[in-house]
């Protein structure tokens, strides 16, 4: 009996894709009304990150776990990596409930080449940042290993966000790639190059030259990149001097631990005050073995704020192609300035800057009409190819600023809402943690009154 598509792929199958002819699971075809509603909308360029969440309203996506394995790398080397596995599965169906899910194994360096695609091919957007590859600003407690089972975990669920992250985002969750991502296990790497999105790259080297050598800067991008870079160092120092409190407060709650010993050691020498002793002593331990749960639960808080260090790095990546973009057009303009120049002195035969040419036609004699007459031709088709290059630089630029505003605006949105949330979240959390030890030494008073 023919299998009636699923609603995974008609929510993630892009417009203008052709069909895949062999779909990799059970959950494959369009929900293609809400997906061609959200399009028609899409220009509009104000619509918030949750009323985009069309694709996450039909299907969830997880990173349901991690496992460590042994594998060849690229040098035919032996090497240990850590796997994780996405699942997608429709969460309705037009006849109720559904249950297909597909799953399929992605490496850390996958989630990599697909963050390095959409930075390439869609220059204009703030690509959702990876969680971190090592473990930094750590208290000392906790290991810096990238193969810590705590660690691969609270990774676990930044890949996850991440992919909830271009999910939910208006132009990125439409893309072939982000797809083929989530459903095709085999051959996903190679359908990747084929784009030859790393031809497309911009190198660092011209990135930076174009940085100081651009003449008029759009103020606009100036604030958000010199924004990106106070980011960046608040939340560090933010990070640094959670870490430091962290170690402080690690001493703190094992000096409970050294009450507790005393108490318990205490408790065996009497007789009338034993039983006080002995439980004040309990309370202690209890208290002090507490932290270690604390402090991991302080890190997924301090994971959502490297989320925004590393969104920092984002914004910067759009301002550098603005900056590459507007280099380029002052080039052009400063060709087709130049051009015009030649092409105005070969015509009126005067000379009004110093030139090679003017020296060679010093030296050597006048050109004849007949060859001056060839080079103001050649000269007016190079102009007139200039000012359509020129036009087109300038749409191009105005087409990426309205984009590029429209989304980091977008961003704007999502950050003050997400930071917000955290730090409420980490207030709440130490206020519940000092009342716990505002707790413990209640307890270990009326232990103290009873004796």
């Amino acid at each position: 009996m023919e299998q009636a598509p699923s609603d995974l792929e008609r929510v993630l199958q892009p417009a203008h894709l052709e069909p895949l002819s062999q779909p990799d699971s059970g959950l494959e075809a369009v929900v293609s009304e809400e997906a061609e509603g959200s399009r028609d909308e899409e220009g509009s360029g104000d619509r918030t990150m949750t009323e985009n969440n069309f694709w996450l309203k039909k299907i969830e996506i997880s990173v349901s776990e991690a496992e460590k394995r042994t594998g060849r790398n690229a040098m035919n080397m032996q090497e240990t990596y850590t796997a994780y596995l996405i699942e997608t599965r429709s969460v309705e169906h037009i006849d109720g409930p559904s249950v297909l899910t597909d799953s399929l194994w992605r490496r850390y360096s996958e989630f990599e080449l697909l963050r390095n695609y959409l930075l390439v091919y869609y220059p204009h957007i703030v690509v959702p940042p990876l969680p971190e590859k090592r473990a930094e600003f750590v208290w000392h407690k906790l290991s810096a290993d990238n193969m810590d089972p705590d660690f691969v975990e609270r990774r676990r669920i930044g890949l996850e966000n991440f992919l909830l992250r271009v999910a939910s985002h208006p132009i990125l969750c439409r893309d072939k790639i982000f797809y083929l991502f989530l459903t095709q296990e085999g051959n996903w790497k190679e359908t990747v190059n084929e784009t030859g999105f790393q031809l497309k790259a911009d190198s660092r080297l011209k990135a930076l030259n174009a940085t100081f050598r651009v003449k008029n800067p759009d103020k606009r991008f100036t604030d958000l990149k010199h924004y990106s870079d106070e980011l960046q160092s608040v939340i560090s120092h933010l990070l640094r001097v959670r870490a430091r409190v962290a170690d402080r407060l690690y001493g703190v709650y094992k000096v409970h631990g050294n009450y507790g010993r005393v108490f318990s050691e205490w408790s065996a020498i009497e007789k009338e005050m034993g039983d006080g002793l002995q439980s004040a002593g309990h309370h202690m331990d209890v208290y002090a073995s507490s932290i270690d749960d604390i402090l991991e639960d302080e890190e997924h808080y301090a994971d959502q704020l490297k989320e925004y260090l590393f969104y920092a790095e984002a914004l910067r990546a759009v301002c550098r192609k603005h900056e590459l973009m507007q280099y380029d057009l002052e080039m052009a303009a400063q060709d087709l300035a130049s051009k015009k120049q030649q092409c105005e002195e070969l015509a009126t035969g005067t000379v009004r800057t110093f030139s090679l040419k003017g020296m060679t036609t010093k030296l050597f004699g006048q050109e004849t009409p007949e060859q001056r007459e060839a080079r103001i031709k050649v000269l007016e088709e190079q102009i007139s190819e200039g000012e359509q290059q020129l036009k087109s630089k300038n749409l191009e630029s105005r087409e990426f600023v309205k984009n590029a505003w429209a989304d980091i605006e977008r961003f704007k949105e999502q950050k003050n809402h997400d930071l917000k949330e955290a730090l409420i979240s980490y207030a709440v959390m130490q206020i519940s943690m000092c009342k716990k030890g505002i707790q413990v030494w209640t307890n270990a008073k009326e232990c103290f009154s009873k004796m």
